[in-house]
């Protein structure tokens, strides 16, 4: 006896085409995006060029004084820039203060190494946190707390090679000033469209802000909105569509994982967003340590894109007199590029070592729930070490 029912539903079922008014009300949210984008990316040159102002009114020498003279300034302002990041957990905003302070005369290029080295690392902690949500599930937490550390891990690696390299033979400084000269040459303070659109905002708040102190704090206090809506921006637009990307293409090589990877990061303007997306995917066993490793590579190289964005901003909108100043910024943002793309070139061939140590921590820490406590507690209290040391060291 046939059924009633209709064997074939499916053709009856076919999703119908959008309905104008839906498409209409999708091209009109599209248009308000990116007005909204370019808005804010606005207030983000106007926060750059404020802040440089106000750090060179401020008067040169003022960071260094700050972290001391002799060989100890260095290890300070490594130390600087972890804790500062961790603070903020931002490395993009870190490094585009730092990019402006050296364009504005502010410190010194070979102050603002270390502090770019250190932000690197101090960028991680929110890797880890998104792992404790997997705290109740012992095997799942084991993953994805292996894949909170493996970030932190690399980039603690990465320092422990170049910094030292760096302060005997000073190979970022001088590979970024080769690159800068070729890149930009003499070619800054040369770009007036920019320069004729923010210069008025910069003349007006210069006259209703007394003093460059409140400047200085009024341009960091726009840097930090301006950088959180636009990741706020890009994550509402992107995220979804890149969480169905990352499924997709579930890392089918090296190449492929650390190319997602920095584009990722490059479109939501945070590596912390970037490599958080990846951890709930290994607690769940979709994703391996092995796999994700060049992914987080290539997130290293992404975030370093706001740096150098920051550093053209401010080279745009500046005069020809700043233009050697201006070059010096984009040499800091350079630094922060070579940085992780020599990080990748040393580490990358020897990725069991990071990978190891990032699998047996993870393996230790999940034993019990005791020790699961002790080393979540320990790892906080890491990035509290760089303050302590600043306090004494000082």
């Amino acid at each position: 006896m046939r059924s009633l029912v209709d064997p074939e539903p499916s053709r009856t079922t076919r999703p119908s085409p959008a309905p104008p008014a839906s498409r209409g009300r999708e091209a009109l949210t599209l248009v308000g995006n990116l007005v909204l984008f370019l808005a804010i990316l606005y207030v983000f040159f106007v926060a750059i060029k404020l802040m440089g102002d106000g750090a060179k009114s401020l008067g040169s020498g003022f960071v260094e004084q700050f972290l001391g003279e002799g060989a100890s300034s260095a290890i300070l302002g490594l130390l600087l820039g972890v804790f500062t990041t961790s603070l903020v957990q931002s490395s993009s905003t870190v490094t585009s203060m730092i990019v402006c302070f050296v364009a504005s005369g502010a410190f010194g290029l070979r102050t603002a190494i270390p502090i770019i080295m250190g932000a690197n690392i101090g960028t991680t902690v929110t890797n880890t946190i998104v792992s404790l949500g997997y705290i109740s599930r012992r095997r799942d937490f084991r993953r994805a707390f292996g894949a909170g550390i493996l970030h932190d891990i690399f980039n603690v690696l990465a320092v422990l090679v170049l910094f030292p390299l760096e302060q005997t033979t000073h190979v970022l400084e001088r590979s970024a000033l080769w690159l800068s000269d070729l890149l930009v040459g003499q070619s800054l303070g040369e770009f007036e469209g920019l320069k004729r659109l923010i210069d008025p905002v910069i003349h007006a708040v210069r006259r209703l802000v007394p003093g460059d102190g409140l400047v200085l704090l009024l341009s960091l206090l726009l840097l930090f909105a301006s950088l959180a809506l636009l990741v706020k921006l890009l994550r509402s637009v992107m995220l979804n569509r890149i969480a169905h990307l990352v499924e997709g293409v579930l890392f089918r090589n090296a190449a492929t994982s650390m190319t997602l990877g920095f584009a990722v990061t490059i479109l939501v303007q945070s590596s912390s967003v970037t490599t958080s997306l990846v951890v709930p995917l290994v607690g769940a066993g979709i994703l391996r340590l092995g796999q994700i490793f060049p992914y987080l590579l290539g997130s290293n190289v992404g975030t370093t894109v706001t740096a150098l964005l920051a550093a053209l901003a401010f080279a745009a909108t500046g005069s020809a007199v700043d233009a050697a100043r201006a070059a010096l910024g984009v040499t800091a943002a350079l630094v922060h590029t070579l940085f992780n793309v020599l990080g990748i070139v040393i580490w990358y061939p020897l990725r069991r070592v990071p990978i190891n140590l990032a699998r047996r921590v993870a393996y230790a820490a999940s034993r019990s729930r005791r020790r699961v406590v002790i080393f979540v507690l320990g790892y906080f209290a890491m990035y509290l070490i760089p303050l302590v040391l600043l306090l004494l060291l000082r």
